[in-house]
């Protein structure tokens, strides 16, 4: 499913130095649906690092009335309104479906940026890879997703919207989305799933991504990268663990004895490279709703490390607050059901406005293990922003 929706009539945002962030998505003005939220990777992160730092707010949140939801597989698309009495949520779903006749083909703009500049040299990270396997071999941890960050500016008078274009044209990713509330945005060309929690059922499912590969323009070398990928020991046991580390956060939401791993290192192919893809179920626990299995699994495990809090210890001594990247956005009743999707922000730029236009700041990580090499692991975040990179700066 997609979503377009505007003109949000609630918003709420909760900062590093607010209640609980977690506490607003308890809000019953939410309980009706049509919610989108983005939780920053720090707000999950403070209980174990401290840090009270980062520009972003922990949580933001915006009820959108009116929306339409189109379904890829039966091609069909709906007009979503929620209002207070029956006429009004009618008037807003109308108010949804007469965006349809405003609809035209999309252009590609050109760049909107000049440079894709990183904020540290190749070999500083390289170091910090280093560091962590060090750690790793002192028994101090055995995984942790390790960035490296690129910043910039837009030309003046583009817009991140532009970026969203650039990506969705040849490599729209399966939770990717562009979402502006105020002077922020985010672009995102996610492939990975943080959970999906259907209130109804009470099922919640989790598919972790780990174990990477580049894509090669060469067929040949491009399926001898995949098999690689499928045969490495190495990137299994990689995602392994994660398996396991989701399993444990999935457990405490779940009623005892419901948490099932249904796949494991599944090969899925994206426009600029390859993944190992496994999936975790559950079935939520009593007295469990979006906000409580959010708050029992936060922030994903494919993008902290195991064990968990000690992972989110080390990265901090070597990253500045992440803020939304390797947080999720999610939406909560978005086609007049019960449920939850949240991805993992990863292949993520989040864009800040100020008087001279907007500013970006896009990462990308990798899962550092005990026999991870540091050249290997710097070339594995190049592969990752590669798509960022050119709907950025060309």
């Amino acid at each position: 499913m997609s979503y377009v929706a505007c003109e949000p009539d609630l918003v709420v945002t909760r900062r590093v130095d607010d209640a609980a962030p977690f506490e607003a998505l308890r809000n019953p003005a939410f309980a009706g649906g049509g919610v989108v939220g983005l939780m920053s990777y720090d707000a999950g992160a403070r209980p174990a690092t401290g840090e009270r730092g980062g520009d972003w707010p922990d949580l933001m949140l915006a009820r959108y009335p009116a929306l339409l939801a189109f379904d890829h597989q039966t091609k069909e698309v709906r007009a979503v309104g929620r209002g207070r009495t029956e006429a009004q949520a009618r008037e807003q779903a109308h108010r949804a479906a007469a965006w349809l006749a405003l609809a035209r083909a999309p252009t590609t703009p050109s760049a909107p940026a000049s440079a894709f500049e990183g904020e540290t040299a190749g070999d500083v990270y390289e170091a910090a890879v280093a560091d962590v396997v060090a750690r790793i071999a002192a028994g101090e941890l055995f995984q942790a997703n390790i960035a490296r960050a690129w910043s910039g500016r837009l030309a003046a008078g583009r817009d991140p919207f532009d970026v969203f274009l650039r990506l969705s044209v040849a490599r729209g990713a399966a939770y990717g989305g562009f979402w502006r509330l105020g002077d922020r945005a985010i672009v995102s060309n996610s492939p990975e799933l943080f959970l999906t929690f259907d209130e109804e059922s009470g099922r919640i499912e989790a598919r972790p991504i780990k174990g990477t590969r580049p894509r090669d323009s060469d067929p040949a070398r491009d399926a001898a990268l995949a098999a690689e990928l499928a045969a490495s020991s190495k990137d299994r046991a990689e995602n392994l663990m994660i398996v396991d580390l989701m399993r444990n956060d999935l457990a405490r939401a779940a009623l005892s004895g419901s948490v099932q791993v249904e796949g494991l290192f599944k090969l899925e192919r994206h426009p600029t490279v390859h993944h190992l893809v496994s999936t975790v179920s559950a079935e939520a626990a009593a007295g469990f709703g979006p906000a409580e299995v959010l708050e029992a699994t936060f922030p994903p495990g494919s993008i902290t490390g195991a064990p968990k809090h000690q992972a989110m210890k080390v990265i901090a001594a070597h990253e500045r607050p992440r803020g939304p990247w390797c947080g999720s956005l999610f939406g909560w009743g978005l086609a007049g059901d019960r449920n939850l999707t949240a991805s993992v922000l990863i292949r993520t730029a989040a864009f800040e406005q100020d008087d001279t236009g907007w500013r970006w700041r896009a990462q990308a990580g990798a899962g550092i293990v005990a026999d991870s090499d540091p050249h290997a692991e710097r070339l594995e975040t190049g592969a990752k922003i590669q798509a960022l990179r050119e709907a950025l700066a060309g």
